[in-house]
């Protein structure tokens, strides 16, 4: 103990770990692609199955776009065909193995979780028989389900070809291989949410099957077709070519065509994409669809056709300036950056709509001293830009008109719900453009009643900028709206009982999505939910006119039939009081008056039982007539029978003249 200075305490301390020293913070970048990867659910890639709908909305959505742009009428192919695993392997060159570890899997079953699991069928078995024993209704024993573990997935290879415009050959790369940019932004109605297109598929498929998109496109009068394989450098946000070259186009066909392979899960997501084709089929009644399921086991096979039933397509959406009251400061900096124009004056006039030159002489002046009409327009200070900003939150401007919109139009929403649904009647408007937030949109609604594959109550079909949304329908306004602020009974329509489809579409140049996956529109803005609300009302006028027209039909028929029940046995009974009013000696004369001549008739039998029968029914059906024609008069209704007539249109090459109104158009061949 003396030999040693230190004390046991020292000793022990310096014994101990010393503390670790933090890491420096190191700041990093992620590139736009790196972050969708991240966060794929926010592009609606949240799971396998929900990836395979996503993909194929994307792909269809696109493909329309592009046929569009060319006023071309859409043509949409669409496959899916199951890969095995077996088959996925071979085509990335892997060979299967035999597992040689079996307790090393995930879907490994221990000899306890076995025999827990035998024990359980036993008793089941037990249960069953002894029900059974007993006289009760005994229910299938359900198969023993395996174990699935998490490395079995499903893939498929996504094909979608179309009619529309093509790609340029040099841009094809940066069109698919770069997150972010593309040819649709802009102020305009577009259908796509985040413009990402088939750019997420291609990241869902590096990420899932790490196999390269394939695309082949033409462009009009163009003698090649150009082809290319690529991928996606995710951390750098740059396309990475396999191959990229020019084909012969002996066929002069023009469009793309897309080939994916990605994970996905049809069995949970067939009904969803199924009704998406329908829903689609419905608001783009102008487009043909052909959709395919392949699958190597035949019962699986799925092949959907849905014809196009109209000619007539919508307007091109316009690329719009921005109203004054939709603005915010970076946005304003921004349009000072890109704009030709030198002095203020000029700024306001041409970067927004709805600003005259005397109106913008009159926001200048309102600005203060520091501000000219031809003060130069890259001079504007911080502050300055701040006041601008707050002079457009509060003066008043004329709405924007809606001229940019591309709606759907009645026409088309009409023969879209007819071709679907096949419904025993329907009603449709559409309303007059609107405003929120300095943003014009539009309201198209129908209602139908009764039709195919239709289930009793309400069933809603919701629409933005022309693209179905599928999730998230209780929230959503045309939802809301629908279930709560439409008295049903009101109109004649049965909520419960009768078979009501509810087609509400919202055009927008900025469609007011909730939630990250942008999938439902909220209830919380005043001017969409009265603007849904009116054009519902709308709708279920034109619908109750038509159910009192027939009610009235039914209650005609009704008494007609009550009446016509009993001609039989009153012309039977009249006719045998006639035959004993007869006298049975005929020279004694009896005075019946005008009735003597009926009688004389009666007895040579050229007035008989059917005679009376014939003269009632005529009588019955006058009376009827007349009452039906006095409680049209008095109710306002013509008595003239209308049928709605569709017309199908020529496949012949024709000049024509389109005249349209609201409810249909009328075509002169020249």
């Amino acid at each position: 103990m003396g030999g040693s200075s230190e004390s046991p305490i020292e000793s022990k301390k310096s014994n101990s770990k010393t503390p670790r020293k933090p890491k420096e913070t190191v700041l990093k970048q992620k590139s736009p692609a790196e972050f969708f990867a991240e966060n794929k659910n926010i592009a609606g890639f949240d799971n396998p199955g929900k990836s395979l709908y996503t993909t194929v909305r994307e792909l269809v959505e696109n493909a329309l776009d592009s046929a569009e742009s060319i006023s071309e009428l859409p043509v949409v192919e669409i496959t899916i065909e199951e890969i095995i695993r077996s088959k996925f392997n071979s085509m990335i060159g892997l060979v299967d193995r035999e597992r040689i570890d079996a307790a090393l899997y995930d879907d490994f079953e221990t000899v306890k979780a076995r025999e827990k699991r035998l024990a359980k069928e036993a008793r089941a078995q037990e249960l069953q028989a002894k029900h059974a024993s007993l006289g009760k209704k005994v229910k299938d024993t359900p198969a023993s389900k395996g174990i699935k573990g998490r490395g079995e997935a499903s893939f498929y290879r996504v094909t979608c070809k179309d009619n529309g415009k093509g790609m340029p050959h040099d841009d094809i790369p940066n069109m698919f291989g770069r997150v972010l940019s593309g040819t649709k932004y802009g102020l305009k109605q577009t259908r796509g949410k985040f413009g990402l297109g088939a750019k997420m598929a291609l990241i869902w498929s590096k990420m899932s099957t790490g196999l390269p998109i394939e695309i082949s496109s033409s462009m009009k009068k163009q003698n090649y077709t150009s082809f290319c394989r690529l991928d996606i450098d995710i951390h750098k946000n740059i396309p990475h070519i396999h191959l990229h070259e020019k084909r012969e186009n002996g066929q002069h066909w023009h469009g793309a065509e897309i080939q994916v392979v990605i994970e996905g899960n049809w069995t949970t997501y067939r009904s969803k994409i199924l009704h998406y084709m329908r829903q689609m089929a419905v608001i783009t009644p102008y487009a043909q669809f052909q959709f395919k399921f392949v699958s190597d086991t035949p019962d699986k096979n799925v092949t959907v056709r849905f014809a196009r039933r109209t000619d007539v397509m919508p307007p091109i959406p316009l690329e719009t300036k921005h109203h004054p009251s939709s603005v915010d400061l970076l946005l304003i900096k921004r349009l000072i950056t890109e704009t030709s124009k030198q002095n203020l004056l000029q700024f306001l006039q041409h970067e927004f709509v709805n600003i005259s030159k005397p109106h913008a002489e009159r926001l200048i002046g309102e600005m203060g001293p520091d501000f000219s009409s031809k003060m130069a327009v890259k001079s504007l200070t911080s502050q300055q830009l701040v006041r601008i900003h707050q002079l457009f939150r509060q003066a008043k401007f004329d709405d924007p008109s809606g001229h940019c919109l591309s709606p759907a139009g009645e026409y088309n929403l009409r023969l879209g719900i007819i071709k679907e649904l096949h419904p025993d009647m329907v009603a449709t408007y559409s309303g007059s453009a609107q405003v929120f937030e300095g943003h014009p949109f539009i309201v198209e609604a129908g209602i139908s009643i009764g039709g195919k594959d239709v289930k009793q109550g309400l069933n809603i079909f919701r629409f933005a900028n022309r693209i179905p949304l599928l999730f998230e329908q209780g929230a959503d306004v045309v939802t809301r709206t629908a279930l709560k602020r439409i008295n049903w009974n009101n109109y004649k329509i049965n909520q419960v009982q009768d078979k009501i489809g509810v087609f509400v579409s919202i055009v927008s140049t900025k469609i007011p999505f909730k939630g990250t996956g942008k999938e439902y529109i909220g209830d919380d803005i005043t001017e969409i939910a009265s603007a849904v609300k009116s054009a519902l009302q709308q709708c279920c006028v034109q619908l109750k006119s038509k159910i009192v027209k027939r009610l009235q039909a039914r209650e005609q028929q009704e008494r007609k039939r009550n009446l016509s029940r009993y001609i039989p046995d009153a012309s039977g009974a009249i006719y045998n009081v006639l035959k004993q009013m007869i006298p049975s000696n005929p020279s004694k004369k009896i005075r019946y008056g005008d009735d003597l001549e009926l009688l004389r008739n009666v007895s040579d039998n050229l007035v008989t039982k059917e005679t009376f029968s014939e003269k009632l029914t005529k009588h019955v059906e006058q009376v009827d007539y007349e009452m039906a024609l006095e409680y049209a008069t008095q109710s306002g209704v013509s008595e003239e029978p209308k049928e709605t007539i569709y017309i199908q249109s020529l496949e012949a090459e024709n000049k024509t003249i389109d005249l349209h109104t609201p409810l249909f158009v009328f075509r002169v061949f020249q």
